[in-house]
C-alpha cells in the first residue's frame, strides 16, 4: 500500500514537472517582451517550488545584473550588479554548476550581502543553476526559501532545465520576426554542424 502511494506521489510530481516545462515552452513561442517572458518564468518556478524568492541574473560584460524577480524590487531590476567573482551567484556562473544549500546560506564563505537592497540575503535555503545558451553561461537563476529547506533531486533537475530553457529564450529574443520569417530553416539545418559547438 505504501509503495503504491509513493509511486502515485512520484507520478504526480513528474506530471507537475512536465506541466511546468510545457508552460515555459508556451512563453518561448508567444510574442511577448523578454522582460514579460522572464517574469512569467519566474512566477512559474515560484509556483512549482513553493519558494519565497526567485531571481534571474544575466551577464553584462563581467557583471551579473538582476533582470527578473518575483518580489517587488523595482529599484533593483536592471540596477543591482555584482561581479562574476562575487557571492554564491557568481560562483555558480564561474563554475557552471548547480549549488544547493539547505540552511544558513548567508554563512557560506562565498556569500555576498547586499544589505537592505535584497531581503533575500537573510533567507536560509538557496538553490541556484546557471543559465546556459549555446554551451555558454549567460546568467544564473536562484530560488530561495526563508526557512531551511532540503532540496530534492527533482527540484535540482527542474532548476537546471529551466536554466537551459531561459538560455533558449535569450537566443530566440535576439532574432527579429523578419529574420525568422525569411530564414530558410531547411538550409540552416542541412548546412550546420553540431549546435552546441557553433559560436
Amino acid at each position: 500500500m505504501a509503495k503504491g502511494k509513493e509511486l502515485e506521489a512520484r507520478l504526480q510530481r513528474t506530471e507537475q514537472q512536465l506541466g511546468l516545462f510545457q508552460k515555459i515552452s508556451r512563453f518561448m513561442v508567444r510574442d511577448l517582451s523578454l522582460s514579460d517572458v522572464l517574469q512569467g518564468i519566474v512566477s512559474l518556478v515560484v509556483e512549482f517550488t513553493q519558494c519565497d524568492s526567485c531571481l534571474v541574473y544575466l551577464h553584462d560584460g563581467e557583471d551579473l545584473v538582476l533582470c527578473a524577480s518575483n518580489t517587488p524590487h523595482p529599484s533593483t531590476i536592471g540596477k543591482l550588479r555584482m561581479k562574476s567573482n562575487e557571492g554564491l551567484t557568481g560562483w555558480v556562473a564561474r563554475e557552471r554548476r548547480l549549488l544547493a544549500i539547505s540552511r544558513e546560506a548567508y554563512k557560506d564563505a562565498r556569500f555576498k550581502n547586499f544589505g537592505s537592497e535584497l531581503p533575500e540575503d537573510s533567507y536560509e535555503a538557496f538553490l541556484s543553476a546557471p543559465v546556459i545558451a549555446r554551451n555558454r553561461v549567460v546568467g544564473v537563476i536562484n530560488v530561495q526559501h526563508r526557512l531551511p529547506h532540503q532540496h530534492t533531486g527533482s527540484e535540482m533537475e527542474v532548476l537546471t532545465t529551466v536554466g537551459e530553457q531561459v538560455g533558449c529564450v535569450l537566443l530566440l529574443a535576439r532574432m527579429s520576426p523578419q529574420a525568422l520569417e525569411s530564414a530558410n530553416h531547411v538550409e540552416l539545418v542541412l548546412s550546420s554542424g553540431p549546435v552546441a559547438m557553433k559560436q
